[in-house]
Order: structure tokens, then sequence, then C-alpha cells
């Protein structure tokens, strides 16, 4: 397969010396954000490619990932490639102190994380001096000029995984052809997550032979990890009470789930409400917003388990969604009431919830279309909506249990195609054979 088509273009070169001027204000801008997390001063250094572990000898397989979602949804791909390729070590790099904690609390196998580099000369090409990575798998959208032509350059092979344009960012490309056609053609597959991003790479110039249409990877994760004595801790506490979550809120969806909340009340005067906004750090904020309604309220990271007077359990902690989804028949997840584009399905799914979801869906459409045609899902858009959906599961045990096991049933279906991406990645990036090219 050839390198890809086109030399660098005037703009790209552009790009590269423009990220090289601005790399000391984008590493304060970075560097400020990881020390608010409490980030250690040698691993925010990494942004700017100083490793801070050793290369394992062998062949290595770098995936890179800018967030939490993203991170997570690969886990379970490099558990399951480790034991494909049994010796090949595994590299997942990402941005945020968030997902750097999770995925240290769910690392595979041979497998190290580091803060990615900077999208400049410098950084990633210190980077790619220490790892010297034999393949590439970027996630989503991560189309950073500089390090796929630095790491194509350098000889490995590159992968577009669960590839997702939004349609602005399609436009953008679209005006720069030539541009857009250089930075696409330094993979060797791009893997799409349904048919409409599928025709926006090809919008963008990709090489037909190298995009495929597959699933969103993110629907073959594995469960939530659950840690049982919390769930036990929780369980006790709630005392049979009936128990609901809303999940992944943002701020504008927080107000709109209490109000359905205190409507429930009205019907289910013991029902108890999990509360778990999508960033924890928000926990001060929300807090204050749940004692303005007058709800009676306990905290997760205040160390407190709800009593028989508490109305919303408040878990602002990091890492637990798992727990709270065990716990809980019925799962709303945020993101979706505002033009966020929703959260993913599958981890309430999982864990065999009935799933409510708001109307703005875009980041998971080809996942609630199939999900709400099965009877797992519904969608509300308001408050009275959700307290709607939220009470008829209530009050109707069988309809609980059959939207229950339709959502389980259809993430089990999901998982099955995850041997499908590893056959395709392997063989496309040569990763099964001895020859690196």
């Amino acid at each position: 397969m050839p390198d890809g088509y086109g030399a660098p273009t005037p703009l790209f070169q552009f790009y590269r010396l423009a990220t090289r001027a601005l790399l000391p204000l984008a590493f304060r801008s970075v560097a400020r954000k990881l020390r608010s997390h409490k980030v250690a001063g040698n691993r925010i250094r990494e942004r700017l490619g100083h490793a801070t572990l050793p290369r394992p000898a062998g062949n290595l397989i770098w995936f890179h990932a800018a967030s939490v979602g993203e991170s997570l949804s690969v886990l379970s791909l490099i558990s399951r490639m480790a034991e494909r390729l049994p010796d090949n070590d595994f590299l997942i790099t990402s941005g945020t102190a968030t997902s750097a904690k999770l995925i240290e609390k769910r690392m595979p196998a041979r497998t190290r994380h580091q803060f990615a580099p900077l999208d400049a000369d410098g950084p990633v090409k210190r980077f790619l001096a220490h790892w010297r990575p034999d393949a590439a798998i970027f996630v989503e959208s991560e189309l950073w000029p500089v390090m796929l032509a630095e790491a194509r350059g350098g000889g490995a092979r590159l992968a577009l995984l669960n590839a997702r344009l939004s349609p602005k960012s399609v436009r953008g490309w679209t005006k720069f052809p030539k541009t857009a056609r250089y930075v696409l053609g330094r993979f060797s597959v791009m893997l799409t997550q349904n048919r409409t991003a599928t025709e926006h790479l090809l919008m963008m110039g990709a090489d037909p032979d190298r995009v495929e249409t597959g699933i969103n990877i993110k629907s073959t994760s594995d469960p939530l990890p659950v840690d049982n004595r919390t769930l036990a801790d929780l369980t006790a506490a709630l005392n049979g009470r009936p128990v609901w979550v809303a999940s992944s809120t943002h701020p504008g969806e927080e107000e709109v789930v209490l109000a359905a909340h205190k409507q429930l009340l009205r019907r289910h005067a013991n029902l108890c409400l999990i509360l778990v906004p999508r960033h924890p750090e928000r926990g001060g904020e929300v807090a204050e917003l749940i004692a303005s309604t007058g709800l009676n309220m306990k905290r997760r990271s205040a160390g407190e388990w709800p009593d028989d007077a508490t109305q919303v359990y408040l878990a602002d902690t990091l890492g637990e969604t798992g727990t709270w989804y065990a716990a809980a028949p019925i799962v709303f997840l945020g993101g979706s009431l505002l033009p966020i584009g929703g959260h993913n399905p599958y981890e309430p799914a999982n864990a065999g919830a009935a799933i409510l979801t708001g109307p703005h869906v875009t980041n998971f459409g080809e996942s609630f279309d199939p999900l709400m045609s099965l009877g797992g899902a519904l969608r509300v858009s308001d408050a009275n909506d959700l307290a709607g959906a939220v009470d008829t599961w209530l009050t109707d045990a069988g309809r609980l249990v059959s939207a229950r096991t339709a959502a389980r049933k259809f993430s089990t279906r999901r998982r099955a195609s995850l041997d499908k991406v590893i056959d395709t990645l392997c063989s496309r990036l040569q990763l099964d054979g001895p020859e690196k090219s």
C-alpha cells in the first residue's frame, strides 16, 4: 500500500510553523489545567514530549485518544489485542487529567499511559524518538497534522479508529482539499462509526480503499467496574427504597432532572435520585442547586450515605459510575437535553438498566435508534416527559423488566463485533506478520 498522496502542502507547512511559534502559549494553557488537577510537574512535561517511563523492548502499538470517553472505549480493545499479540506492548496517550486517572485504574496488561505531546515539532519529535511506535491508532476525530506526518514518516503504520467528524469540522477541511487529502493519506486504514462518517471522510478526499464503515467502538467496551463493597453499603443505606440515576448531566440539565424528581416524589414519596454530574468538580455548584430546590441531599464526596430522608444522593466522585448503574434499574443519560450530542448508552445497557435520553444524541445516533426500536430506551424532552417515563417504569414492573432485558441484549450483541475490528486493524497495519514497513 502506498504511503499516502502528495507532498506537504503550503498550508501544512504554515500550520507547522504556527504551532512551533505558539507552543509556549499552548503549553502554559494545558499546564495550568493539569496543575489544577494536582498533576505532578514531570508528568505535565510529557505534553512537551518528555517521557517519564522507559520504552519496552520489542514491538509497541500506540493508541491516542483525546479524553475520557475515547480513552475508556479502547481499553477493551487493547486487552483483546494483547491476547492476540502476546509479543507486543501498548502505549495509550490522552490529554486530560481525568482520563489519566481513569485509565490508570483500568490499565490493561502490558500497557503504559502518557500525556500526549502537543502537536508541534519539538514535542512530537521528542515523543517519537523515545517511544518509536510500530503502529499508531488514533481514536475518533484526532487529526493532528504534525503528529500524523511525523509518525508515518518514522515508519509507523497509522489507523483512524471510530472515526467521527462534526459537520463543522468537515466543512472546514473541505475548504482545503489538498491539505485534507495529504493528512488523511497518512492513514493505512480509517474505520468509521457509521455510514455518515464514511461519507464525510470521502468528501474530505480520503482514499475509498482505505475507508471502512464499522461500528461505534464504545459499543464493544466491557461493563464499567463495580465496587461490590460500595454497592453493598449503598444498598444497605437505601434499605429497599426505589432508586433511579441521572448520569453525565451538564449545566442546565440538573434543573430539569430535579424538577422531574420533585414531580415523582408526589407519587413515590420514598424515591431516591442518584445524581452523577458529568464533571465531578462541579459538585459544589450542583450541591447548591439541589439545596435551592429544598430537596434533602447527601454527598458521596463528603463520605456520606443516604438515609431514610435523603431525596437526592449527589455522586460527585470519579470512577464509580458503574457502581451507581448496578444499583438502579433506570438511568437517564445527560448531555442530551441540550445540543451536546449525548453520552454512551452502552455503559448503562451493559449494567442492564432501562435508559432514558433527551433528543440531542448526534454522537450516538446510530446506537440509540436500534436501542429504542428494541424497547431498551425512551426519548424525553423536558421535566414532564422525564417524570412520566420514570413513573411508568416504576409502576409497571413488567414493562421495566422488558426494557432492561432489551438493553442488556442489545449491548451483548454489539460487543461480539470487537473481533472484526481487531481483524481489520491487524491486517491493515500488518500486526500479525513479522515484517514492518
